[in-house]
């Protein structure tokens, strides 16, 4: 049989919701960003409600972004064509009469579970059901907080650390990893839409962060179960209990939980916007907590980015060079696997042609 090898106009599929800001991040200013290479500019409404739209003026394609608001309206700053939130300039200077083809192009946004998303692809297929589940970040038995990060680097690299947390013991010896974490034992799970990485170590000694989290001494049984959702959103299930006291048949009552919250929307090839959260089970109210561990887990994160970006900077000086691939990575092999199928059925991932 001959193998068949494929090319690859675009590593990101258009069908899907992207997070695209942090609630808090969306005002009543105009706000550039760039997704899946779509430069984007957003803002709210008087009413609160999200806009997204095309950041080039239909006339002379300067970035709307650079323009301003006019109540619910944005201005053009080069002429002075004004928009509204569905993309039709309503305004034209100098002539009464509007060119019925001068329009930008809306995107559908909705905001869920405290980001804002985003659907670049068919806006017939834009169903806010199909928000990826994050949940516990505004769900009121859990507490927590969170941050944007900028990295240069390929957004399925950022996929990868996180279905393989191995590197904890290695980039995070100091704080959440220790060597319990590369020796265990791991399941990998899959279907059409999820992939799922389970990890038990029972009567370890904690690594320095979780045991300032349980605050009780001896050893532990700890967890991480990651869930992977196509492109590109990973809800991490964490946590400690005191050894032998139930956790991995399901009670976990004398131990601590969280939820490490990700999704990473590409900017470009080589770049992308990580929304990550860090939720917790315990110490609900107490603001503090939450926002001495938003600090702990970004310096944690800082980590990981050096190497993310380090490791995009060998690959564009070493063209061509494959990946090679261990027990480790199967994780993160079907999160590539689920993304595959997105471009596949996109047209982005097709079959190359005869001889090439």
């Amino acid at each position: 049989m001959q193998k068949t090898t494929f090319s690859r106009e675009q590593s990101f599929p258009l069908n899907a919701w992207y997070a695209v800001a942090w609630d808090v991040e969306l005002k009543r200013a105009l706000l550039p960003r760039t997704i899946c290479s779509r430069p984007l500019v957003l803002y709210r409404k008087a009413d609160g409600t999200a806009v997204a739209l095309e950041d080039a003026c239909w006339h002379r394609l300067l970035p709307l972004s650079k323009g301003w608001l006019n109540g619910d309206d944005v201005t053009c700053g080069y002429h002075g064509l004004v928009f509204n939130a569905d993309g039709r300039c309503v305004f034209m200077p100098s002539q009464e009469t509007i060119n019925p083809s001068a329009c930008v192009r809306s995107y559908p946004i909705v905001e869920k579970h405290r980001f804002v998303w985003v659907w670049l692809g068919d806006p017939a297929l834009a169903d806010p059901a199909k928000v990826p589940d994050l949940h516990w970040n505004d769900d009121p038995e859990w507490a927590g907080d969170g941050q944007l990060i900028y990295l240069k680097c390929d957004y399925r690299l950022v996929v990868d650390n996180l279905m393989d947390l191995t590197h904890e013991t290695f980039v995070h010896a100091g704080s959440i990893g220790n060597q319990a974490v590369a020796e265990a034992p791991f399941d990998v799970t899959h279907t059409e839409n999820h992939a799922t990485v389970t990890r038990w170590m029972l009567n370890i000694d904690p690594p320095p962060f979780w045991a300032a989290q349980l605050g009780k001494p001896g050893k532990v049984d700890r967890w991480q179960i990651i869930h992977f959702e196509p492109p590109c959103t990973i809800a991490i299930d964490v946590g400690v209990a005191p050894a032998g006291t139930g956790a991995p048949e399901g009670n976990r009552s004398q131990g601590v939980n969280g939820f490490v919250l990700n999704t990473i929307t590409p900017e470009t090839e080589t770049s992308c916007h990580y929304f990550w959260a860090f939720c917790r089970n315990y110490r609900l109210k107490d603001q503090r907590a939450t926002t001495e561990l938003r600090e702990g887990v970004a310096r944690i994160f800082q980590q990981d980015e050096d190497v993310l970006e380090a490791q995009q900077r060998a690959m564009v000086a070493n063209p061509g060079r494959e990946f090679y691939n261990l027990n480790i990575d199967a994780g993160a092999i079907w999160a590539r696997r689920l993304i595959d199928n997105m471009l596949a059925e996109e047209g982005y991932l097709v079959p190359a042609a005869a001889g090439d």
